[in-house]
């Protein structure tokens, strides 16, 4: 048998942290007493074990545990669930690191299938940093947002996205604004050359999103954004193994809402197959701190047999004068996403743009070669 390796951060006295730590073990494995418990399978190998309780000062404690892989199967949902389903009702306790073993992680996928390397090979950028940046604001048409699109790239940025809150509404239906979008990348692109690529939100129910998909693929794009706090982790690994040639960013939207600390959660959208992972960086609009953001970014580019490393893109209220500032803390393992500095821009949109990825460019030739990541 094969164990997933999880740590929990509880707070509370110390007199009571073993007991809660034993408790959890159970809570999470076979949810009932093991002392009424006879068969041996289920107490040798499927009972969770707690491996160490550690101090961290403060009232906070390091709570290890093994858990059983054979409670997972091969389904992402169902991992989430052994990890945290009912012990996220304690509002002490935060799912702070997972380590899956390599039965486990074969079992759920292939995971990224493009990956940080896969989305710089697209749009030509081996030795950069990738540049990304947002339509907005909501209550556009299609129509308005295909002008921002197509001058982000006549400005020869790399992505470009939809905002995470752009679905299907009256005044922008998927279709249309996907067509639209689509078609003005295509005449931006026959004049500057660059392979700039468009990447629609997707939503919606499983059967709203494999339509959505559907367009994407008619319009000849390959990469879409989806938010797995909202649709699930089941249902991206599902997308994952059925549109494998549709490369997937993460949108962080709900992923502040539970008690899982955001670089685990980067570890586990990472193992069900996402390419690159939007975070908030400090200094912006969220209040994420420099040590976090940098626990996101090694948990998303972390070597890690058979797991490609996946795209940190930094994000929330950034602007161009931070690009050096941001290259030097990320490096080039990394796409930078600035929106509503550069929308501010106006008429001169693909101007500024221009400049924000002449800075990119800058900066990254100045820094150490980017790393391949098999």
């Amino acid at each position: 048998m094969s164990w997933i390796d999880v740590t929990y951060h509880l707070r509370g006295s110390p007199e009571d942290a073993e007991a809660r730590a034993r408790a959890i073990a159970v809570e999470q494995s076979i949810e009932m007493p093991p002392e009424a418990v006879d068969d041996p399978f289920v107490l040798g190998e499927i009972l969770g074990r707690v491996v160490a309780v550690e101090s961290l000062g403060g009232g906070l404690h390091a709570i290890r545990i093994l858990l059983s892989a054979a409670t997972v199967g091969g389904d992402a949902g169902q991992l989430l669930n052994m990890l945290f389903g009912n012990s996220s009702l304690h509002d002490d306790l935060t799912l702070a690191e997972v380590a899956v073993p390599p039965d486990l992680r074969a079992a759920l996928g292939d995971g990224p299938q493009l990956g940080l390397d896969g989305l710089r090979r697209r749009v030509g950028a081996q030795a950069r940093a990738l540049t990304c940046s947002a339509l907005k604001p909501q209550g556009l048409s299609p129509e308005g947002l295909a002008r921002l699109a197509e001058a982000f790239a006549l400005g020869g940025i790399d992505y470009v996205k939809d905002d995470h809150g752009l679905a299907t509404q009256a005044y922008s239906p998927f279709p249309q604004r996907v067509a639209a979008c689509a078609a003005a990348m295509r005449r931006a692109t026959a004049r500057t050359g660059h392979p700039t690529r468009y990447v629609p939100s997707l939503s919606g129910s499983l059967d709203a999103v494999r339509e959505q998909l559907r367009i994407i693929k008619e319009e000849g794009l390959d990469t879409a954004m989806v938010a797995p706090a909202i649709l699930g982790l089941a249902n991206i690994q599902k997308l994952r193994r059925d549109y494998p040639e549709i490369a997937l960013l993460a949108h962080p939207s709900l992923a502040g809402a539970a008690r899982i600390d955001p670089a685990c959660l980067t570890t586990l959208w990472r193992l069900a197959g996402i390419d690159a992972v939007i975070l908030p960086n400090h200094g912006g609009r969220f209040g994420y701190s420099d040590e976090t953001c940098r626990r996101i970014a090694d948990a998303a580019i972390a070597p890690t047999p058979g797991l490609a490393a996946i795209a940190p893109v930094p994000a929330g209220g950034m602007s161009v004068a931070r690009v050096p500032e941001m290259l030097d803390f990320y490096g080039r393992d990394v796409m930078l996403l600035i929106g509503g500095n550069l929308l501010a821009e106006g008429d001169r949109l693909s101007d500024a743009t221009a400049a924000f990825v002449a800075t990119v460019h800058q900066h990254s030739q100045a820094q150490a070669p980017a790393e391949t990541h098999a």
